[in-house]
């Protein structure tokens, strides 16, 4: 069986040779390229696991390269050599599609983990990694959700940092899990740490580690998230509540991919992609002075958005369906009864999946043999999702007047003596107005809501709430 092919390109003599001895003495085989002409006609006639190259040759530019080998389709991982402090231009390559970089002057060691990297990014197929056949974990089959597992699917393959944006509850963790699934990490630790949950005075401790005595308390030699996650993934949840001070320490931390243990003389080399996530707007943080510029970008390489819950609604009967058999457990079943899907369709869902759950777990705890009716969900109508292409209010004709409320004659002092309780009074009034609304519309629902001002959706359910149905002819 043949060694793994790398090809090399670099227009400097000495660093060439220290790569090609490197890589050779790692049993790869390698071949040597000094211009992007070379390279090209290398890369035509042969097949390589990885190609590294420089970002400056004599007749153009890596990136030119970079661009070309992510476009070709053959899914070979590309990395790039940097100068020292080119911190934008690694940055550019990965957007770009580079695999990983390094920066001169080479450390060797650095460059055999990256190397290593590459190479079960290679071995697990042409494909992105071994887990793409497997179920995933974000579940739809809306146009949102195929889109997104696509991109993750091209984002597993790349080195590159990758911020997760979405509304609280959609899925960010998962979205994080599923990337690290599919990369050749999967096999190592996946580390998830909620920023906002570390003390100020603990973070540099949790996330680096300490060395014995290094300060009262400190009894034993302790590893950090970095070390933890070393070969792995490291999640950042909630990376905008970090403090300004532990900014400059990430920062640091994930440009020379090193770190130092309280109390420790030298560095440590650590391998760890870092993928975080914010339900914030991160540009605002910056703008506001509230998040490092620098940070930021170093973070924010590749942006992956998560859609909520109201923009893909069609996902509800299999997000549902999934949730209902996890919740029942092995054995039982668990089902939704007339008009519940309709119902949850209507409603706004601010917490997303996560409420979506929250809901569910509670209507099964008063569902009748594992049937969820429309009373056990206890949603609020005024958080009734309200569709984009909602027709705007029309103004109540004098025909529908609001009814009045009843004369309600000064009751005399004692608890015994008040009218009817508050909730009773106003859904009464709630369901004249809506009855006198279909009336007039001569029940065609559609214009009783227009005249109402209200969803057609909304108006649905409050009916069905209501008990309020149209009289047989």
């Amino acid at each position: 069986m043949s060694s793994p092919r790398i090809l090399v390109v670099d227009d400097e003599a000495d660093l060439r040779e220290l790569l090609d001895i490197t890589l050779v003495r790692m049993g790869l085989d390698v071949d040597c390229a000094e211009t992007l002409a070379a390279a090209r006609a290398l890369w035509t006639a042969n097949e390589y696991a990885l190609v590294l190259t420089d970002m400056r040759l004599p007749d153009g530019l890596g990136l030119e390269l970079v661009r070309e080998v992510a476009a070709s389709g053959k899914g070979t991982p590309i990395a790039v050599v940097t100068a020292y402090g080119s911190a934008d231009n690694a940055v550019v390559a990965l957007k770009a599609g580079a695999f990983d970089y390094v920066s001169k002057p080479v450390v060797l060691d650095d460059l055999r983990v990256m190397v290593r990297s590459a190479l079960r990014l290679s071995a697990a197929g042409a494909v992105a990694g071994g887990a793409t056949g497997s179920a995933s974990r974000l579940i739809g089959d809306s146009a949102a959700m195929q889109a997104l597992r696509a991109q993750i699917a091209r984002l597993a393959r790349s080195m590159a940092p990758i911020a997760i944006t979405g509304e609280s509850g959609s899925g960010k963790e998962l979205a994080a899990r599923e990337i690290h699934a599919q990369s050749s990490r999967a096999a190592r630790p996946f580390i998830a740490v909620n920023c906002g949950a570390i003390p100020e005075a603990l973070m540099e401790a949790e996330f680096f580690g300490y060395r014995k005595g290094a300060f009262t308390g400190a009894a034993d030699e302790r590893d950090g998230f970095f070390q933890a996650a070393n070969g792995g993934t490291l999640m950042l949840d909630e990376v905008a509540d970090l403090p300004l001070a532990m900014q400059v320490k990430l920062l640091r931390a994930i440009q020379e991919r090193r770190v130092r243990k309280i109390g420790a003389t030298a560095e440590e080399p650590v391998d760890v992609r870092i993928i975080s996530a914010t339900h914030q707007d991160l540009a605002h943080c910056v703008e506001t002075g509230r998040f490092r510029q620098d940070l930021f970008y170093r973070l924010n390489v590749i942006e992956l958005a998560l859609p909520p819950l109201r923009e893909r609604l069609g996902d509800l009967g299999v997000l549902t369906e999934a949730i209902l058999i996890r919740l029942a457990g092995p054995g039982q079943k668990a089902r939704l009864g007339a008009h519940v899907l309709d119902t949850l369709c209507a409603y706004a869902f601010p917490g997303n999946v996560r409420e979506l759950e929250n809901v569910l777990e509670r209507a099964l705890a008063f569902a009748n043999d594992g049937v969820i009716e429309v009373a056990d969900l206890s949603l609020k109508s005024a958080r009734l999702a309200e569709p984009a292409a909602a027709p705007k209010p029309m103004p109540m004709p004098m025909s529908v007047p609001m009814p009045a409320p009843p004369p309600v004659a000064a009751p005399p002092a004692g608890p015994e003596a008040l009218p009817n309780s508050l909730p009773d009074y106003l859904e009464q009034v709630e369901r004249d107005i809506i009855v006198r609304a279909l009336a007039q519309t001569q029940f065609n629902r559609t214009q009783a809501a227009q005249l109402l001002g209200i969803s057609f959706r909304q108006l649905r359910y409050q009916m069905q709430k209501l008990g309020i149905q149209e009289p047989e002819q």
